[in-house]
């Protein structure tokens, strides 16, 4: 079997969808509309409810390109629901086509829970 770039690219989504429970880590992987400069869709894991959950950016911080703590784009500051999923592999099929279907780029971003305590 040849190399696949669109098997690749999925498993590479896959694996970015994770929970770590001891770190209590998780990784989210936004798909970004470049020309727009904001976050279009969101995607991590849901502990409390053991899905995968895909939202759709519906309004958006300012932004200014330049900015000292720029990361190139408007983080989505509120959204809706475009999908639920069981399996990491299911969310990675969506999140691909969806980048394929909006001309959409990947940001990646490690969460850690905060500590409550103190």
């Amino acid at each position: 079997m040849g190399f696949n770039l669109e098997d690749f690219a999925r498993r590479l989504i896959a694996e970015t969808l994770f929970y770590d429970e001891e770190y209590e880590a998780l990784g989210n992987l936004s798909l970004v509309d470049v020309e727009g400069a904001r976050e279009r869709f969101v995607a991590s894991y849901s502990p409390e409810d053991g899905i995968f959950v895909i939202e759709e950016g519906t309004d958006w911080e300012e932004y200014e390109p330049g900015d000292a703590d720029d990361i190139g784009y408007a983080l989505a500051v509120d959204s809706t629901e475009h999908g639920t999923y069981e399996s990491p592999e299911e969310a990675a099929e969506a999140l691909l086509e969806l980048a394929k279907a909006h001309n959409l780029a990947p940001s990646i971003t490690l969460l850690f829970e905060e500590d409550d305590a103190g």
